[in-house]
Parts: C-alpha cells; sequence; structure tokens
C-alpha cells in the first residue's frame, strides 16, 4: 500500500503537523452532533496514526472514518494548516481496499457508484420520478412512513428527489461570445447538475457568453470522479478523472469554468488523486496541468470583471456557503460580491454557515439519519433569516436543504447564483427568475 497522499509529502509526515488544539471542534458536524472525541478531526487523526503505526484497521476506526462527512470545514478553522482533506481521502481509499463492508452496505455502495456517476442513467430517471411525483403517489408513500421502516436510504433518495420541470433545450458545444471574445473557456456539465438542474447549466453558458467569453461544452465529458474520489474509490476517480483530462485538453481552453461545489474542489487536485494512485509521473503533470485551469464559476466572473449590464430584481435572499465552495476552495466572498453588483437584490448570511447540511457528496444516502438531523438545523438557520429564497453553489445542498424545510412544514425555494445572474442580465421578473412562470 502506498503511503503517498499527493505528490508533495508523506502521510505519515501529515499527520504530525496536528497539535491537537481543538479549534477544529466548533465546526466539525459530528463533534457538533454527538460531542465524541473520536468523531472530530483530531479524533479521526489519532486513529489515523495507530492505523499508520500499527498497520491496522479495526472496525471501530472504520466506523469513525464513515462518520465524517468530509465537509473541511476542520481545514479552514485550523491554525496549523493540517492537510485534512488528504489524509481523509488516503485513509477512505485504505478501508475501501482493505476492509470487507457487511453485505448489504456493498450492495448500497454498489448501486450508489452505478447511478450516481452516470449523467445518463440519471437523466433516465426523468420521466419516472415525474410520473411518481405528479401521480400523487409520492405524498402517500410520505404520508405511509413505508420507507422509513424499509431502509431509510430510500426514504433519503425519495425525499431529496427534485420536482423535475421539461428539460431546456441541450446545450451546443459552443456557445459563442456575445460581442467582443475576452477569453475561452470550457464548462463543466457534471452528472446530477446535468441530470437534474439542466437549467443552471444553460443559466450558466448564458452568462458566461453574455459577458464575453466563447464556451466550450464538450459532449463526451463524463463525471470528474468527484464523488468516488470522496468516498475512497480511488481507481474508479483515477479513470473518471483520466478521461476528463484527455477531453478538456483536446478542448483547448484558458479555463475550465465549474458551478458545482464538490466537483470543483475534486477536479483543483487531480494530480494529488493521480499520485495517490501511483500513476505515472507523466499523468500526475498532466492533471496539474488541467487542475491549474479549473476554476468555480464566481471566483471567474470576479476576475474576468463584469460587463454586461446588471438589471434591477427586488429580491431578498440567503447564501448557504457549501462546504466544497467554502472550505474545501476558499471561494467565500465571490459570490456575494456577484449577487450585491444586482441592482434591488437583498442577501442575508446564515447563522453557523460554517456547519455541514448533512448532504456532503452521498453522505445523506449513506449515514441518512445524521445527515437528517444536520439538514433540519440547516433549514431552521434558512428559517431564521426570514426569506423565502436560498442561493446555493452545489446541486446536494440544494436538495438537502429543500427537502429538510420540506419536511418542516416551511419550504423554501432554491436557486444557483448562476440563475440569479442570468436573470438580471436578462432583464427578467422574479417570477420568472425563479421559474415560477
Amino acid at each position: 500500500m502506498t503511503e503517498r497522499p499527493g505528490p508533495e509529502r508523506l502521510f505519515g509526515d501529515l499527520l504530525n503537523d496536528c497539535v491537537h488544539c481543538g479549534f477544529c471542534l466548533p465546526t466539525c458536524p459530528t463533534d457538533v452532533l454527538w460531542g465524541q472525541e473520536m468523531d472530530s478531526p483530531r479524533g479521526r487523526i489519532h486513529l489515523m496514526s495507530q492505523m499508520h503505526e500499527e498497520d491496522v484497521l479495526t472496525e471501530t476506526a472504520v466506523d469513525h472514518f464513515d462518520n465524517c462527512l468530509g465537509c473541511l470545514a476542520c481545514v479552514s478553522s485550523c491554525p496549523s494548516g493540517v492537510a485534512y482533506d488528504a489524509l481523509l481521502e488516503h485513509t477512505r481509499h485504505r478501508v475501501e481496499t482493505e476492509h470487507e463492508r457487511p453485505r448489504g452496505e456493498r450492495v448500497l455502495r454498489a448501486a450508489v457508484f452505478s447511478l450516481f456517476p452516470y449523467r445518463a442513467r440519471l437523466r433516465a430517471l426523468r420521466g419516472p420520478l415525474r410520473a411518481y411525483r405528479s401521480g400523487g403517489v409520492s405524498s402517500l408513500v410520505r404520508r405511509s412512513g413505508l420507507l422509513d421502516r424499509l431502509s431509510p436510504t430510500l426514504a433519503t433518495m425519495e425525499r431529496i428527489a427534485p420536482p423535475l420541470s421539461s428539460p431546456p433545450p441541450p446545450l451546443p458545444e459552443l456557445v459563442p461570445a456575445v460581442g467582443a471574445r475576452r477569453a475561452r473557456v470550457g464548462m463543466l456539465v457534471g452528472c446530477v447538475q446535468g441530470a437534474f438542474f439542466p437549467e443552471v447549466n444553460t443559466a450558466t453558458a448564458r452568462v458566461l457568453a453574455m459577458e464575453g467569453c466563447d464556451v466550450v461544452i464538450p459532449r463526451a465529458q463524463g463525471c470528474c470522479g468527484a464523488l468516488s474520489g470522496h468516498a475512497g474509490r480511488l481507481r474508479e476517480a483515477v479513470e473518471f478523472a483520466k478521461r476528463f483530462v484527455e477531453v478538456f485538453e483536446a478542448g483547448q481552453v484558458e479555463r475550465i469554468v465549474v458551478n458545482s461545489a464538490g466537483c470543483g474542489s475534486s477536479m483543483k487536485h487531480f494530480d494529488r488523486t493521480m499520485a495517490e494512485a501511483g500513476e505515472s509521473d507523466a499523468w500526475v503533470e498532466r492533471a496539474q496541468k488541467v487542475s491549474a485551469k479549473v476554476v468555480d464559476l464566481t471566483e471567474f466572473l470576479v476576475e474576468l470583471g463584469p460587463r454586461a449590464e446588471r438589471h434591477p430584481l427586488p429580491l431578498r435572499v440567503a447564501y448557504h456557503d457549501a462546504c466544497h465552495l467554502s472550505h474545501g476552495q476558499g471561494v467565500t466572498s465571490q459570490p456575494r460580491e456577484l449577487l450585491t453588483q444586482i441592482p434591488g437584490l437583498e442577501v442575508s448570511d446564515l447563522p453557523n454557515k460554517e456547519i455541514c447540511c448533512g448532504s456532503a457528496g452521498v453522505y445523506n444516502l449513506f449515514k441518512p439519519e445524521a445527515a437528517a438531523e444536520l439538514g433540519d438545523r440547516k433549514g431552521q438557520d434558512v428559517a431564521a433569516t426570514g426569506v423565502g429564497v436560498l442561493v446555493s453553489g452545489n446541486p446536494g445542498c440544494s436538495l438537502q436543504i429543500a427537502s429538510a424545510m420540506e419536511r418542516a412544514g416551511t419550504p423554501v425555494t432554491v436557486t444557483h447564483t448562476a440563475r440569479l445572474l442570468d436573470a438580471s442580465l436578462r432583464g427578467l421578473s422574479v417570477e420568472q427568475a425563479l421559474g415560477k412562470v
């Protein structure tokens, strides 16, 4: 087993950076929920040290590693600069390689990872989901509580499934710049984003074009590997990443714009993923060059600077910091800056904004009880702002929080930064901006 979590430093060396000061504790969602040392970042690092020194992976340690959401709030709060993200990815790879899970868990994980990284398979669910929602069956199922008794995971999937309207026309492979071209950028379509939130991608491409970008959207692009890498399925993540690197190398773009926080966070360290898997130096170098081009939509637009006119959008919204955008990429001010550029738009922050909503990739499917409690807490924070619209930069967060608030009887409209920008640039009404007409 390789002990390299990345191209720079050894796993054992990274472990020594933690001085067990405890600054991470108030921001760790599982420590907030349970107050157990072994379910805090420093507790898990202690278990990682035991695993590394004694070369033993116990069932108890696996449970605590599985409980971690990988939200990376501890990375933001750590004064010692501990690379907990690299430590966790390496550890989860060891778990998936060396630990035999119970049969039920293996079946569940196999089902999840044969569906969610594949956009075409997710799209195939749109028709059945629309029929299920429109036929009233969903209300009956929820009232009965049958799924909760049979399988909390299936119940979670049923609750977070989004309402689906008719999708917009497919995007072409090139959306040309409006006016003088300022940049040539690639755009990630994404799996969940592409299948269930195609209107976000359409808005993203339109905003980029209106700001003077040629937008290259390769049809051959597949999953970036973020979900697989997050869960320790390293070989699977590497194969997705290699295909992605090849596709976007061929696109000859200056930047690769991402509108999904979880994807962007993983894509920015493709090179670390390759190195962890023991890939050749050539692949690590190719991955690094592609990763260096990856940028969140809001990050890129602030860097580019506004050119298109913003029209008024009189609306009060709350902004949710997706963990893999704020903690994973350090992108916090840019979304707020873009939103406040829209005349008439008022933006509020959430209380406890550093705490994860419980989505965390597919954590809410593997740990539905803990995820639901975190979702309920986040829903209470949204309700405390008194607004009816929440802005999020990640599809998983959007589904998780909308589900929690619906469950609490305080439904909220969840939208993406790109959609509000698109509406402002096109001079749409509030109703049009929120998809209510």
